[in-house]
Protein backbone atom coordinates (compact mmCIF):
# COMPACT_ATOMS: atom_id res chain seq x y z
CA UNK A 1 0.00 0.00 0.00
CA UNK A 2 2.60 2.53 1.10
CA UNK A 3 5.82 2.04 -0.77
CA UNK A 4 8.39 3.19 1.81
CA UNK A 5 12.00 2.25 1.34
CA UNK A 6 14.26 1.50 4.30
CA UNK A 7 16.20 4.75 3.83
CA UNK A 8 12.96 6.77 3.94
CA UNK A 9 11.86 4.94 7.10
CA UNK A 10 15.22 5.66 8.74
CA UNK A 11 14.84 9.35 7.88
CA UNK A 12 11.35 9.44 9.44
CA UNK A 13 12.66 7.77 12.62
CA UNK A 14 15.54 10.27 12.92
CA UNK A 15 13.21 13.25 12.45
CA UNK A 16 10.77 11.83 15.02
CA UNK A 17 13.64 11.29 17.46
CA UNK A 18 14.80 14.90 17.04
CA UNK A 19 11.31 16.47 17.16
CA UNK A 20 9.71 14.34 19.90
CA UNK A 21 12.84 13.47 21.82
CA UNK A 22 14.12 10.17 23.16
CA UNK A 23 12.13 10.49 26.39
CA UNK A 24 8.65 10.81 24.80
CA UNK A 25 9.27 8.68 21.70
CA UNK A 26 8.03 5.35 23.25
CA UNK A 27 4.77 7.04 24.37
CA UNK A 28 4.27 8.54 20.92
CA UNK A 29 4.90 5.17 19.26
CA UNK A 30 2.32 3.51 21.56
CA UNK A 31 -0.27 6.14 20.63
CA UNK A 32 0.51 5.70 16.94
CA UNK A 33 0.28 1.91 17.35
CA UNK A 34 -3.14 2.18 19.01
CA UNK A 35 -4.43 4.40 16.20
CA UNK A 36 -3.06 2.05 13.55
CA UNK A 37 -4.73 -0.88 15.32
CA UNK A 38 -8.06 0.96 15.44
CA UNK A 39 -7.75 1.85 11.75
CA UNK A 40 -7.07 -1.81 10.90
CA UNK A 41 -10.06 -2.90 12.98
CA UNK A 42 -12.35 -0.44 11.18
CA UNK A 43 -10.99 -1.58 7.81
CA UNK A 44 -11.52 -5.24 8.72
CA UNK A 45 -15.08 -4.51 9.90
CA UNK A 46 -15.84 -2.64 6.67
CA UNK A 47 -14.33 -5.42 4.57
CA UNK A 48 -16.31 -8.15 6.37
CA UNK A 49 -19.55 -6.16 5.96
CA UNK A 50 -18.83 -5.66 2.27
CA UNK A 51 -17.98 -9.37 1.81
CA UNK A 52 -21.25 -10.32 3.55
CA UNK A 53 -23.25 -8.07 1.20
CA UNK A 54 -21.53 -9.61 -1.83
CA UNK A 55 -22.17 -13.12 -0.51
CA UNK A 56 -25.88 -12.39 0.09
CA UNK A 57 -26.17 -10.92 -3.41
CA UNK A 58 -24.58 -14.02 -4.94
CA UNK A 59 -26.89 -16.30 -2.95
CA UNK A 60 -29.97 -14.38 -4.14
CA UNK A 61 -28.74 -14.57 -7.73
CA UNK A 62 -28.18 -18.34 -7.46
CA UNK A 63 -31.63 -18.82 -5.92
CA UNK A 64 -33.21 -16.97 -8.88
CA UNK A 65 -31.27 -19.14 -11.34
CA UNK A 66 -32.24 -22.34 -9.51
CA UNK A 67 -35.90 -21.29 -9.42
CA UNK A 68 -35.89 -20.52 -13.16
CA UNK A 69 -34.17 -23.84 -13.93
CA UNK A 70 -36.63 -25.73 -11.71
CA UNK A 71 -39.58 -24.08 -13.47
CA UNK A 72 -38.10 -24.99 -16.87
CA UNK A 73 -37.61 -28.62 -15.81
CA UNK A 74 -41.15 -28.82 -14.40
CA UNK A 75 -42.55 -27.45 -17.69
CA UNK A 76 -40.56 -29.97 -19.74
CA UNK A 77 -41.34 -32.91 -17.46
CA UNK A 78 -44.75 -32.43 -15.85
CA UNK A 79 -45.50 -34.53 -12.81
CA UNK A 80 -47.69 -37.61 -13.27
CA UNK A 81 -50.68 -37.23 -10.93
CA UNK A 82 -50.91 -41.03 -10.66
CA UNK A 83 -47.39 -41.22 -9.26
CA UNK A 84 -48.57 -40.22 -5.79
CA UNK A 85 -51.11 -43.02 -5.73
CA UNK A 86 -49.27 -45.74 -7.62
CA UNK A 87 -45.73 -45.06 -6.47
CA UNK A 88 -42.55 -44.52 -8.44
CA UNK A 89 -43.23 -47.33 -10.92
CA UNK A 90 -46.26 -45.57 -12.46
CA UNK A 91 -46.39 -45.58 -16.24
CA UNK A 92 -45.88 -42.29 -18.08
CA UNK A 93 -49.02 -40.41 -19.10
CA UNK A 94 -48.43 -41.02 -22.83
CA UNK A 95 -47.90 -44.79 -22.42
CA UNK A 96 -50.81 -47.11 -23.36
CA UNK A 97 -52.77 -48.35 -20.42
CA UNK A 98 -52.05 -51.98 -19.55
CA UNK A 99 -54.75 -54.37 -18.50
CA UNK A 100 -54.92 -54.65 -14.76
CA UNK A 101 -55.60 -57.99 -13.14
CA UNK A 102 -57.64 -57.69 -10.00
CA UNK A 103 -57.48 -60.63 -7.65
CA UNK A 104 -60.42 -61.20 -5.35
CA UNK A 105 -59.78 -60.79 -1.70
CA UNK A 106 -60.10 -63.99 0.25
CA UNK A 107 -61.42 -63.77 3.77
CA UNK A 108 -58.84 -64.63 6.35
CA UNK A 109 -60.28 -66.78 9.11
CA UNK A 110 -58.37 -67.50 12.27
CA UNK A 111 -57.20 -71.11 12.44
CA UNK A 112 -59.63 -73.31 14.25
CA UNK A 113 -58.73 -75.50 17.16
CA UNK A 114 -59.40 -78.59 15.06
CA UNK A 115 -56.82 -77.64 12.43
CA UNK A 116 -54.07 -77.09 14.98
CA UNK A 117 -51.52 -79.90 15.15
CA UNK A 118 -51.57 -82.01 18.26
CA UNK A 119 -48.41 -82.47 20.22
Amino acid sequence: MFDIASSELLLVVLVALLVIGPKDLPKALRVVGKWVGKARGVAAHFRSGFDEMVRQSEIEELEKKWKAENERIMREHPADPRADVLGDDAAPADAPAAATVVQPELPIDPPSAEAAPKA
